[in-house]
């Protein structure tokens, strides 16, 4: 799935300035699941298949308040 074709929920408001793309995103998909971009994290070994991310709180809320939850 490209990026092109995800709705993104966060980074396009008010917040701090990301080059290339490269800051922690919430993007809704087609389908009504979600794809998170963040740092990645090492905090416990995820299933196979799964892996993990760490976002900061404001990005959550952002996502939270565009979905109108």
């Amino acid at each position: 799935m490209a990026r092109e074709e995800l709705i993104r929920l966060t980074g396009n408001t008010a917040g701090p300035t990301c080059d290339d793309d490269d800051c922690p995103n919430v993007y809704r998909t087609r389908r009504g699941s979600f794809v998170v971009q963040g740092d990645a994290s090492d905090a416990f070994t995820p299933p196979a298949g799964e892996g993990l991310v760490e976002i900061p709180e404001h990005v959550l809320r952002e996502a939270v308040r565009a979905l109108g939850w």
